[in-house]
């Protein structure tokens, strides 16, 4: 009988060390069993072959259930259903709809857009700084994606106060604060597609708008307004990003060292902190739509499977010195490539504008404070303790 270890995210030293409780679990098995207060038993694929595998498989399906669905009011039922929760033709159709405008291409050509926002952000920092000090993550890394993806999607210059918020709200919670917010953020969506069809621009709604006058039967407004919302909030995963970023090379010493003396190893730097550091511990569950069997372990039709990103990131049979934070690591995309960003039909859309934001984000900040150094005797004190992604509850640095 295959011998399947039980990771217990109950246990405290599971959430403060995940990497190594998901890593001696990959050692023994490629899969392992995770018993879920609340949810109930799911199997967790621990080995990057296995787990690029199982994400790319058409067997394993994202549903409703899949994600935790908060309550609204009826009449935004509509706009539930977002892309992640499609597959099959139904989410081909509307992912080549919506990709041209997130390409490798039109991220770099983005960069210029993204430089003043950062810009703005970094000017106001010494304004909040007692003594020097400040806290980066409300200041600096949670309002910066927020900022970013409403300029890309196209949300009107006087309504982006009121999506800072969402967006706060969102990167802090996915609770009922998430669920009350909701109906805000689908009313936006709703006036930025609006205002869009009036007076169009270079971003994301205006596209989708001559792409639907074009052809209205592949695109109903519905699914307009359910993309620019989901959209939104699935670009705040840099929040979490950029904190880690920062805590990562500011307790690396040697590590900022290298990367102040060749800012060319930036993107390089950004793949390894996906790698080593990224926020995403597991993938979003998915469901096996026949008996399937992983790494020598069988999985039951209708069985519950995620992908721990923290064990498959670090696999010695894949990386080399896997626990070792390196900003020069050359990495390959494709079958060698970290799974931060997910993989197969649902890899991040945005993967592209968030590894620019980021490469923007710690440039500038690097660049404007030569000082910069963590203000905390250690970041595990500062770290949130949450089991499926690897954050801060607060990063105040001396600038």
């Amino acid at each position: 009988m295959h011998d399947v270890p039980e990771i217990d995210l109950t246990d405290p030293a599971t959430v403060r060390d995940p990497f190594t409780a998901y890593g001696q679990a990959r050692e023994r098995s490629a899969v392992a069993r995770l018993p879920l207060p609340h949810i109930g038993p799911m199997w967790v694929v621990t080995r990057h072959a296995e787990a690029r595998e199982m994400l790319s498989d058409p067997r394993f399906m994202l549903r409703a259930d899949s994600y935790m669905r908060p309550d609204v009011p009826e009449e935004y039922l509509p706009y539930m259903r977002t892309m992640g929760e499609m597959d099959g033709p139904e989410h081909t159709r509307l992912r080549r709809l919506v990709s041209p405008a997130f390409t490798a291409r039109r991220a770099a050509a983005f960069r210029p857009r993204i430089e003043p926002l950062v810009a703005a952000l970094l000017d106001d920092l010494p304004r909040h700084a007692a003594g020097g000090r400040v806290d980066l993550l409300p200041r600096f890394a949670r309002p910066l994606p927020i900022d970013v993806i409403c300029e890309l999607v196209g949300i009107p210059a006087a309504d982006r106060p009121r999506w800072r918020e969402y967006g706060g709200t969102v990167a802090a919670s996915a609770g009922p604060e998430f669920a009350d917010a909701l109906p805000g953020i689908m009313e936006g969506a709703k006036a930025a597609v609006a205002h869009r069809r009036t007076e169009l621009g270079d971003d994301v709604i205006s596209e989708l708008v001559r792409i639907q006058a074009g052809h209205a039967d592949q695109l109903t407004d519905a699914e307009m307004v359910t993309l620019i919302w989901h959209l939104v909030i699935a670009g705040q995963t840099p929040v979490n990003l950029v904190a880690n970023a920062v805590a990562a090379l500011l307790t690396h010493p040697d590590q900022l060292a290298a990367l102040r003396a060749d800012p060319g190893l930036m993107p390089r730097a950004v793949e390894e902190i996906m790698r080593w550091c990224g926020p995403a511990l597991l993938s979003i569950p998915r469901f096996a739509g026949a008996d399937v069997e992983i790494g020598g372990v069988p999985i039951r039709k209708g069985e519950a499977v995620t992908v721990s990103i923290a064990a498959a990131n670090r696999d010695p049979r894949v990386f080399d010195d896997p626990d070792r934070f390196d900003v020069t690591r050359v990495q390959e995309r494709g079958a060698a490539g970290h799974l931060g960003f997910s993989h197969g039909p649902h890899f991040c859309l945005g993967a592209s504008i968030a590894r620019v934001e980021t490469e923007v984000a710690l440039a500038s900040l690097l660049a404007r404070f030569p000082d910069l150094a963590l203000a905390a005797s250690s970041v595990e004190e500062l770290r949130a303790p949450d089991p499926g992604n690897w954050r801060l509850d607060s990063l105040p640095v001396t600038l």
